[in-house]
């Protein structure tokens, strides 16, 4: 069997961490007036930090100063990490578990490629940390998705070229870095939001071994 690189992005894909950024964002805007929706919130899937506020700002066509952007962004990650502070191991998603227990057992290269800054800690808190041989997150890259930075990182620290790494996203940012990296694409999420995926899924527990086995050996 051939070894691949299969790089993860977390919230969405692995943990649903997604509804504590929402939240969080939907609180600040919310004190600034903006009508900040669940549709707006697509917007920010994969997306940095600072970015996001802009995207938010730009939504309720509200101009700040740096200073007021520093602390809602603060404000905001505080609010978050208290949100993400009692997560388990049962917030991980349906189907994820089987995927990463079987890439392991065949000795595939697993790596993590997310734009958050807490994804260290939010794997040590759902007990999978040691399934990844690599991690790189928003900590560790300058250039947001869909720029493929983070996932070029993760497939070298793997040792793979791009053409034999595999990337799960559930963003229209994450499905096109992991494309313009030239790597293969697998969407998990919403197929009509993520239709310039080479695959995609509703949730990872659509994906059966047969699917894996092709990924590996194609």
């Amino acid at each position: 069997m051939k070894q691949k690189a299969f790089i993860f992005d977390l919230d969405g894909v692995i943990v649903d961490t997604a509804r504590y950024h929402y939240l969080a964002w939907q609180k600040i805007a919310n004190r600034l007036g903006i009508n900040f929706t669940h549709q707006h919130n697509e917007l920010l899937k994969g997306v940095s930090r600072g970015r996001s506020l802009d995207i938010i700002l730009g939504i309720g066509q509200v101009e700040a100063s740096q200073e007021d952007k520093d602390a809602w962004l603060k404000e905001k990650n505080e609010d978050y990490l208290n949100s993400i502070a009692h997560m388990a191991s049962d917030e991980i998603l349906d189907g994820v578990m089987p995927v990463l227990e079987w890439l392991k057992e065949r000795n595939q290269l697993i790596a993590l490629g997310s734009a958050s800054k807490n994804a260290r800690p939010i794997l040590e808190k759902v007990g999978i940390i040691d399934y990844f041989d690599a991690i790189v997150d928003g900590n560790d890259v300058t250039n947001a998705k869909p720029d493929p930075e983070v996932f070029v990182r993760a497939a070298e620290l793997l040792g793979k070229p791009a053409t034999e790494s595999i990337v799960f996203e559930d963003s229209m940012a994450g499905i096109h870095a992991a494309n313009i990296a030239g790597m293969v694409s697998v969407g998990i999420g919403d197929r009509e939001v993520l239709q310039d995926a080479h695959h995609s899924f509703g949730s990872f527990a659509e994906i059966n071994i047969h699917f894996l086995e092709i990924l590996v050996n194609s």
